[in-house]
């Protein structure tokens, strides 16, 4: 793979490097690098100007109203990003999973109504795929959907579902044949989170925060063409989500760690710890983990470049960023001291490391567990005996 890039790619970087200097200081005003979490209303802002700006959606086609352009491009918007510490688009799940879904199971009527709302950040989009039980099975989920005149009336719960609290949409799998085999027996609905009947309990964690969400659905009803593809294929439409999820899923998490390196970075600067030796080596091992992770990223674009589909590489990223994004923070936080007790302006970055090495106890949980993720690689990387 060549890794400089083309001119058109350079052209891309420079321009977006230029807009990310411009934009960002109107939306942190006073801040070398951005820490703080934009409020909703100003998430939104921020989505918008993404998208007129047409850093939205960059590899979806242009009469969707993305860019049409490869894969690479969305890389680079990664690295950009990182290098700026911008925020993210807060559209993540519709960009990155219901509107590529939509894109290629929807009619004419629903791509119409859902698209463009995504990109401008004024749609919020949630999933409900996983349930209490059925994490890693996906195919046994028991939340029911039965057809009664002209509606579909919704029975069940899911669980772990991000954005749900503010969310606009949701991309829901459920049953609608229960005599069917496990994977026949399931459809994919686009419900409006506003129906009456849903239910939302956010999930408080570790950090003060609810990102996560249980969803409760007791009769909910929703239009008879609020189904996305065909009765009884939601296994297919589901397996474009995931792939799509999968298929950006390893940039995002390297991006976001280049971000909190650099964080680190001007953390160590600012509080005199940069010529420890100690601390240097152990920013060394996180710089070369970091580099590795980058790299492996790359096999997946040329893979991804020449049409074929990614290996394991996906499942070695998510693994590795895990333990890497944990040993960021918790240099941090050995830097830190006594101050890491600290979560509010009495600490210098004013609690930024305390929250983040909280946050980073979910990194081997969310998106699969390292459990799960080290029984993929073994048997499809090393070549290990299946464990069950």
């Amino acid at each position: 793979m060549d890794y400089l890039d083309s001119p058109a790619e350079a052209t891309f970087r420079s321009d977006l490097r230029q807009w990310f200097t411009e934009t960002i200081p109107k939306f942190f005003p006073g801040e070398r690098t951005p820490r703080a979490r934009l409020a909703l209303d100003g998430a939104r802002r921020w989505s918008r100007a993404l998208f007129d700006a047409g850093y939205a959606g960059l590899t979806w086609p242009e009469e969707y109203g993305g860019r049409g352009l490869p894969v690479q491009y969305q890389a680079i918007m990664l690295d950009e990003q990182a290098r700026a510490g911008a925020p993210e688009h807060l559209g993540i799940v519709g960009i990155g999973h219901a509107g590529p879904t939509i894109i290629a199971h929807g009619t004419a009527e629903q791509k119409a109504k859902y698209l463009e709302p995504i990109l401008s950040g004024e749609a919020i989009w949630c999933q409900g795929f996983s349930e209490p039980e059925s994490g890693s099975d996906l195919a046994a989920v028991r939340t029911r959907a039965r057809l009664s005149d002209d509606r579909w009336i919704i029975d069940g719960q899911k669980i772990w579902s991000s954005f749900a609290h503010i969310a606009d949409q949701c991309i829901l799998l459920v049953r609608t044949d229960p005599n069917a085999s496990k994977h026949d027996g399931l459809s994919y609905l686009l419900v409006d989170m506003k129906t009456p009947g849903i239910e939302i309990r956010p999930i408080r964690q570790i950090t003060g925060d609810s990102e996560f969400n249980e969803i409760f659905f007791t009769g909910v009803e929703v239009p008879q063409d609020a189904i996305l593809g065909q009765v009884g294929q939601g296994w297919q439409v589901a397996m474009t989500t995931l792939m799509h999820e999968r298929a950006t899923t390893g940039l995002t998490f390297v991006a976001n760690l280049d971000t909190v390196v650099n964080r680190l970075t001007q953390y160590l600067n600012d509080v005199g710890a940069d010529g420890d030796p100690l601390v240097r080596d152990q920013f060394a091992r996180i710089w070369i983990d970091l580099q590795g992770l980058r790299f492996t990223n790359y096999r997946s674009l040329a893979v991804a470049a020449t049409g074929r589909v990614p290996g394991p590489e996906g499942s070695i990223v998510k693994l590795a960023w895990s333990v890497t994004n944990q040993s960021v923070t918790r240099l941090a936080q050995q830097v830190a001291g006594p101050y890491a007790l600290l979560s509010d302006s009495g600490e210098p970055w004013g609690g930024y490391w305390v929250y983040e090495q909280l946050r980073s106890r979910a990194n081997s949980i969310e998106a699969g567990t390292s459990e799960i993720l080290k029984n993929i690689v073994a048997e499809r990387v090393i070549g290990l005996p299946r464990s069950r």
